[in-house]
């Protein structure tokens, strides 16, 4: 009887090292390959760039593949219980470190019948990582970049989304990236905020600034990152203008937009009562929500009602009524915001909300409620946290006190140590040497 070899792959990328490891395991036996979901590789680092299905088709036609299934999580441990293969091939490189873990368990797990763990050399001066890193140096295309927030929304806990207001933002939230135990962490998308796209111009943020001005924001950060982007529509303006936003949003490339359900000048929410602000009504939001669906050419594309019934201090009762006729209209999502650091409102909305029968994915921006971790976030219903503006109120700060310094000094020493090496902002750009 044919022995069975099982081999665990992500299969992002299929570079010579995937190769060696299915030649070595294709003289064993037949090869069975464990493929992981979108969702156990979202788990631990960045979605993949191809889905499950395009990664499936390109391993079921390699050249001693036998049979393609999926693995559901990083551990092994389910799939080899339920097949039992005789040997397991992984390369040598997860003898130490964070794979040091899974590696055991896999040891432990054949013991039960007698398999075997095969571990060829690691094949050197190939990395997954690296040719990752250099993909992003070409860039990516409108249609792929446009889906990747609804394939997060499917495989990730939470989706994580940082603003962005120009280019260098854009880097920033495209590049960083910290481990934290066994995954590696970095925002999933980018959030175009009409707050600091104003703020960074020096514009008042009461859509002053046109939806052509900030375009070319968009067009910026769109040259010099791959993640998805969701915009900032304030309320979308009239009906007809809206449905124009979208195509427009839609042809760059972009995954999402979000309307506050509010009409006449545009005043920052996180005002309040304090000004003059007028919530639209519920049949006129819900047509215009209709309206921009009805303007989409693709599937991919998502419409996120926000409502203000609390920050007008309209009550939990209201917010859930529009949840419930948006998400009716067609909304992709609901973002219910707030501006009071006391969450129990919140908590109650997101309590109740979550009861509904096939409601759409929440939204939550923690701005007035920083405390809150994704963890909690997550427990209350949330499935995307927006990070709305914290890289451009943390950039003010450190600029004004260097001006400080240098005019108190007389000269630029004192504010070396607040400024990053000149060697290191050349070196910053991708394409400045």
């Amino acid at each position: 009887m044919t022995k069975q070899v099982y081999v665990g792959m992500s299969a992002d990328i299929i570079h010579p090292g995937h190769l060696n490891i299915i030649n070595v395991a294709q003289k064993l036996g037949d090869v069975i390959i464990g493929l992981l979901t979108d969702e156990a590789i979202a788990s631990y680092k960045r979605l993949p760039f191809m889905t499950f299905e395009q990664r499936k088709l390109i391993i079921e036609n390699l050249r001693g593949v036998s049979k393609v299934v999926p693995q559901n999580t990083l551990d092994y441990v389910p799939n080899l219980r339920m097949l039992k293969p005789d040997f397991v091939v992984h390369g040598d490189d997860w003898k130490t470190g964070v794979q040091a873990e899974t590696r055991q368990r896999v040891i432990d797990a054949l013991k039960e019948w007698g398999g075997e763990l095969v571990e060829p050399a690691y094949t050197a001066g190939v990395s997954s990582t690296q040719l990752i890193q250099a993909k992003r140096q070409f860039g990516t295309t409108p249609e792929i970049r446009r889906s990747l927030f609804r394939r997060q929304l499917e495989a990730k806990t939470i989706v994580r989304v940082i603003e962005s207001h120009n280019g260098l933002t854009g880097l920033i939230a495209e590049n960083a990236s910290v481990e934290v135990g066994n995954s590696t962490r970095e925002f999933d998308a980018l959030w175009i905020s009409s707050l600091t796209d104003s703020t960074s111009k020096g514009k008042p943020d009461t859509g002053l600034v046109d939806l052509t001005s900030r375009l070319q924001t968009v067009e910026e950060i769109l040259e010099i990152t791959t993640k998805p982007i969701i915009f900032d529509g304030d309320n979308g303006g009239e009906t007809e203008h809206f449905a124009h936003m979208v195509r427009s949003l839609e042809r760059l490339g972009l995954s999402a937009v979000v309307i506050e359900d509010k009409t006449g000048l545009k005043r920052n929410s996180l005002f309040g009562t304090d000004v003059d602000q007028t919530q639209d009504s519920i049949e006129a939001f819900c047509d215009k929500i209709r309206r921009g669906k009805q303007a989409q050419i693709t599937n991919d594309f998502s419409i996120i009602a926000r409502i203000e019934s609390l920050i007008l201090d309209k009550g939990v009762e209201d917010a859930l009524q529009r949840a419930k006729a948006y998400t009716g209209a067609g909304a992709d999502a609901i973002l219910i915001h707030s501006k009071d650091k006391d969450t129990s409102q919140l908590f109650k909305f997101c309590q109740t909300y979550n009861t509904y029968e096939n409601h759409a994915p929440l939204v939550l921006v923690p701005s007035a409620y920083p405390q809150m971790t994704e963890d909690e976030i997550y427990k209350m219903g949330g499935r995307v946290v927006i990070y709305a503006n914290q890289l451009l109120r943390s950039a003010y700060p450190s600029m004004v006190k260097t001006a400080e310094l240098i005019l108190q000094n007389g000269r630029a020493l004192e504010a070396e140590e607040m400024c990053m090496p000149i060697k290191q902002i050349i070196n910053l750009i991708p394409g400045e040497k």
